[in-house]
């Protein structure tokens, strides 16, 4: 690690610590006001944004990136637009701060209250999308942190003239600039410093990106991370399922978006609704594209179905490719999505809220959707707002990750003069 960069690093931590105790003892209208001023100046500058994301596409396409990375990088009026208005939609959220999560009282006359306060200094690693600069700066400055950003390289130029927008918000709002800080290199060794040598600085490490991505930062992190590796969702068609609702959740769980983590990857029928339900849900989905990868009884009943393999089961494909398999019962689904899932997102589509209840109960993934397209996995969605991403872990947050799974709490114990015996 060469020591001008490890001093870099260092001063960022070191300034975002002091930014951090700043913003933790802010108002909620003094960090609202700072969200809002930041949409106003993406709005403002929307042509220098523009103009550094011009400089991003060319060098991009000059490295012969994929069409999907290209589409996740553009920006254009109307993507600067959601953008500002996101930060607008975090800033009417409730404040996640000072909430009084739960009260007692204890015998002795001790009155304790736990109370939400910031994590402190977070650190965001992310690929390719520009607009994760806005998204996961305005949530963090809605719940108090400061944050630390490294985009991707691909996005350098742009993410740095999105994050002039952010700083600027800040200062009109009297809070520090450097609440916001990225990291201004696109060297990879600074990734590495982040996730292994900031640990007195970086509280907790958020990764947004491809499994390679989100599968180093989970190897070298010497801080808690939160965040998922695969988003192998599941669609469960149970034998009370209505058949043009099946075929119009699986269609859009799997074609509206095969890129991102909520799309469906598998598809679980029941063996007493398969020949009812199959034909239509298997060729709504080929009309719409889709490669269909089927167990031998799927083969079977709709001919030009691969045969699957036993690696289908656990593919993420983010693609426009499905695997299929019959299953006895709601007990076998449950089996296979425990086997084969990844605690992302599961959906069951059926008329019958007994076996719905079954479900919720008996999976254990962050999100469970009864009818309804596993894409609504989204903070958006959730009404949070944004969210810098799904996490799938146990401890801490779980599901959509907005500004409330951005804090932690403190309890507050008020006493009158009590003594322990």
């Amino acid at each position: 690690m060469p020591e001008a960069l490890s001093q870099m690093m260092d001063g960022l931590g070191r300034r975002a610590r002091s930014a951090a105790r700043i913003l933790a003892m802010s108002s909620g209208d003094v960090r609202n006001a700072a969200l809002q001023a930041a949409a106003a100046e993406l709005r403002t500058r929307r042509a220098e944004i523009l103009k550094a994301n011009a400089t991003d596409v060319h060098e991009a396409r000059e490295r012969d990136l994929s069409a999907a990375m290209l589409d996740r990088l553009m920006l254009d009026d109307s993507r600067i637009e959601a953008m500002a208005a996101g930060l607008e939609a975090i800033a009417g959220l409730p404040d996640p701060l000072g909430r009084v999560m739960a009260e007692w009282q204890r015998p002795n006359g001790l009155a304790i209250q736990r109370v939400a306060v910031p994590l402190g200094v977070i650190g965001i690693i992310y690929e390719s999308r520009p607009n994760v600069t806005a998204d996961a700066a305005g949530l963090c400055v809605k719940s108090g942190n400061a944050v630390i950003l490294r985009g991707g390289s691909e996005s350098f130029h742009s993410s740095r003239a999105i994050h002039a927008c952010l700083v600027s918000g800040l200062e009109m709002a009297g809070l520090p600039a450097d609440s916001v800080q990225m990291v201004p290199t696109t060297d990879r060794a600074a990734v590495g410093y982040l996730l292994s040598s900031m640990s007195q600085w970086v509280d907790v490490v958020v990764p947004r990106g491809g499994k390679n991505l989100i599968r180093r930062v989970q190897e070298e992190a010497r801080v808690p991370v939160i965040g998922h590796l695969e988003g192998i969702c599941h669609v469960y068609l149970h034998a009370a399922a209505e058949t043009a609702m099946a075929a119009e959740i699986a269609v859009n769980a799997k074609m509206r978006r095969t890129g991102i983590c909520g799309a469906a990857e598998t598809l679980l029928v029941d063996r007493d609704a398969a020949p009812r339900l199959l034909p239509s849900v298997l060729g709504a989905l080929r009309d719409a594209g889709c490669e269909i990868r089927g167990d031998s009884e799927v083969v079977a009943m709709i001919p030009d179905a691969r045969e699957a393999t036993e690696a289908d089961w656990n593919t993420e494909y983010l693609d426009a490719i499905i695997s299929v398999r019959v299953v006895d019962d709601i007990d076998a689904a449950v089996r296979h999505i425990g086997k084969y899932g990844s605690g992302h997102t599961e959906c069951i589509v059926t008329e019958d809220d007994n076996a719905a209840a079954r479900f919720f109960r008996d999976v254990d993934s962050a999100i469970l959707l009864q009818n309804a397209s596993t894409q609504f996995a989204d903070g958006g969605e959730f009404g949070m707002g944004a969210e810098i991403g799904i996490a799938t872990g146990r401890i801490h947050a779980r599901g959509p990750v907005g500004a409330e799974q951005l804090t932690s709490y403190k309890y507050i114990v008020r006493g009158s003069g009590q003594t322990r015996p």
